[in-house]
This record gives C-alpha cells, structure tokens and sequence, in this order.
C-alpha cells in the first residue's frame, strides 16, 4: 500500500499545497507568467542593447544597461517560485516565453544609442503596467506575499524608466 502510494506520488502532477483555493491559483498563476515572460523579453532585450551599445556615451551606457539587466533577471526566479508557491506551474520554454511576452523584441541590424533608450524606457512603463495588473490579481485573491514582492519590482522598473529618460535627455540639448 505505501509503495502504492509512492508511486502514484511521483507520477502526480505538480501540486504544491495551498490555501488559495483554485482559481486564485489559475488566476494569479496567469498573471504572473505573463509579467514573467515580459521580465524575460525585457532582459534579453537589455542585454541585446548593452552588447551593441555604441557612441560618445559608450562606456556610461554601457554599464547601465548591464545594471538594468542584472535587476530585471534578478526578478525571475521569485517570479516563478511565487507562482509554484501558489500551486501553479510556470513557463517552461523559450517558445512558451514569445507566445506569452507583450514586450516587443527588436532584432535590427543597428539601433542609435537614443532609439535603444526610449524603447526601453517605453517598455520598463510597459512591464510596471503588467506588474500593476498582476498586482491587483492578486489583491483581489488576498495573496499579500505576491503583493509585497511585486510593489519592490514596480518600484524597481519606475526607477529603471526614469534614468533610462533622464539618458536620453543629453541627446535633445
């Protein structure tokens, strides 16, 4: 019987116990892959910008790209721990990623110093809005831990935004 038991426990899918109730899981679980699969368009984009990264302003433009990445890709793994610890399942594949992503890639031969900036600004707003949205999926099923962290990456990506624009005021004057 407790071989039985064994067995069946290793061929179950994964589920992680909690008291959210189910569709809360499915819910947020949705939510939070979807900002996942930005987080990650987001890095890889950053890292795309940094590793071509030219000009006058090489060397500062440079290392604070570097910097976003590291902050973006910094927020994956919680990402998807939060939602395993809801009961969910997370992304699995690059492929499930660009199915999921809202954050444009950009796979052009040259990008102009100012161009990589104001995209990424455009799209640090666009992940504080998905990271909004998965905030109030999960208000609404009372996951305050889900909350918490996701309040940090807001303020992370409104501060990302914010020097990404302020960098790109040197190109104007």
């Amino acid at each position: 019987m407790e071989q039985q038991q064994q067995h069946k426990s290793r061929i179950a899918p994964l589920r992680t116990p909690t008291d959210l109730g189910e569709r809360a899981t499915k819910d947020i679980s949705a939510a939070l892959n979807l900002a996942l699969a930005d987080v990650y368009a987001l890095y890889l984009k950053t890292k795309n910008f940094h590793w071509h990264m030219s000009g006058t302003h090489f060397r500062d433009l440079h290392l604070l790209l570097d910097e976003q990445a590291d902050q973006i890709f910094a927020m994956t793994d919680p990402l998807a721990e939060r939602v395993r610890k809801v009961g969910g399942t997370t992304i699995r594949s690059i492929g499930q990623i660009s199915r999921l992503q809202r954050i444009s890639d950009n796979d052009a031969e040259f990008v102009t110093p100012q161009d990589m900036l104001s995209e990424l600004c455009q799209d640090n707003r666009a992940l504080t809005a998905s990271l909004r949205g998965a905030h109030d999926v999960c208000a609404e099923h009372r996951d305050i831990a889900s909350t918490a962290q996701i309040e940090v990456w807001i303020d992370e990506s409104e501060r990302r935004s914010w020097f990404l624009y302020e960098a790109t005021r040197h190109f104007h004057s």
